[in-house]
């Protein structure tokens, strides 16, 4: 450590800045805006007011669009608090951040595996501890400084860390049609924020759609910059057509048995009395509920309905307030309509967007465990 202290002392003041705060979360319940270039993120390409020729200005403001569309809003959001957690400590050990130095990045997620990466915070657990080692293989990346990741100073601990302190996913618990029956009972239908929240929850559950494809759809195609797809209202049903990691894919919503629990009946009549004829679908509603306006809703809006609706509804209510607060968030609409339909596997997989089964079946929280009885069918 004192050879790795002498090595990068002396460049230590002006490698270690962070990326600005520009990034940090916010309260405000509408996606925080953020231009190329001004994400506080590095970039591989010149900074804005850098001297280019006049010819390749335009160019180069484009390629940082691409550049800020080559990862969405909250990776961007965890890379640059992870990069700041990562060049405070740095900054504390008298260690500098950049060149990355393997040795240096294998004792801070020890420190962050044992609790001692920052005073008075606990362990992190190994998916934040990941989490932060791809940040910062990122953020070297762009930088110029790649991290080797295999280098035995990391690879050797990080797979200590797992085989150690790694324990089994803590799933979220499906909101299961009953349930949200009751749910949608608890919202004012009098109201705009009682009318968009029913179609929010409709539309996540019918569609089996993540909280970030919910808050990110367009009344149409190519409306606005930030959009992650669009729906297309049709006689028999919707189709949503959704940006993923792996590309584009199709979502087929039919209509429900009856308008109450109707999803494509929820998004038309919110569309209607919001009078929305362009833009974001989900909106903030504002002027003390009166009013709709332009910005777009943040991915948490989604995971604070669900948790308000369900305590309102009673479900589970056999846990505490506390407990229905961790076991239920937007990930349970995916989870309860892949619990709840009973069709053939492979529809609920397209419908989920899932590579494999076998992730689908993680979602699956009703399903037969032991319908293959091997031992029975091994003679025993």
């Amino acid at each position: 450590m004192a050879q790795i202290i002498e090595q990068n002392s002396e460049n230590h003041a002006d490698m270690s800045a962070a990326p600005s705060d520009s990034m940090a979360h916010s309260s405000d319940v509408s996606a925080p805006k953020s231009s190329a270039g001004n994400s506080g993120l590095p970039s591989p390409l010149p900074a804005p007011g850098t001297s280019l020729p006049s010819h390749l200005e335009q160019l180069a403001d484009r390629a940082r669009a691409y550049v800020e569309a080559a990862s969405s809003t909250n990776t961007r959001r965890a890379y640059a608090s992870d990069w700041k957690h990562f060049a405070a400590w740095c900054r504390r050990q008298n260690v500098a951040p950049l060149p990355p130095d393997p040795q240096v990045v294998g004792l801070y997620i020890t420190a962050c595996a044992s609790g001692t990466a920052e005073r008075g915070m606990k362990a992190n657990t190994v998916s934040t501890i990941e989490r932060r080692l791809s940040a910062i293989g990122w953020n070297c990346a762009q930088r110029g400084t790649p991290l080797d990741r295999k280098d035995r100073a990391i690879a050797t601990v990080m797979a200590g860390i797992r085989n150690t302190h790694a324990s089994p996913p803590r799933q979220k618990e499906a909101i299961l049609p009953e349930d949200l029956i009751a749910m949608l009972e608890t919202l004012d239908r009098g109201t705009l924020r009682g009318l968009r929240d029913r179609a929010m929850l409709l539309i996540g559950f019918a569609g089996g759609l993540r909280r970030s494809e919910i808050v990110g759809l367009d009344l149409g195609r190519d409306q606005t910059e930030d959009s992650s797809g669009w729906i297309e209202i049709l006689d028999k049903g919707m189709l949503v057509t959704l940006r993923g990691k792996t590309g584009w894919r199709e979502v087929e919503i039919g209509r429900g048995s009856s308008d109450a629990t109707c999803p494509i009946v929820a998004v038309e009549t919110w569309i209607r009395f919001a009078k929305l004829a362009k833009g974001p679908l989900f909106r903030r509603v504002t002027g003390k509920g009166k009013d709709v306006g332009p910005d777009r809703l943040n991915d948490k809006e989604v995971a604070r309905l669900v948790k308000s609706a369900v305590l309102a509804a009673g479900v589970r209510g056999d846990l505490s307030e506390s407990e229905r607060g961790e076991k239920f968030s937007g990930h349970s609409l995916r989870a309860g309509l892949a619990s709840s339909a009973e069709v053939d596997e492979r529809y609920v997989q397209k419908q989920l967007g899932h590579a494999s089964a076998e992730m689908t079946r993680k979602y699956q929280r009703r399903r037969d465990r032991f319908r293959v009885n091997l031992t029975k069918a091994s003679g025993l």
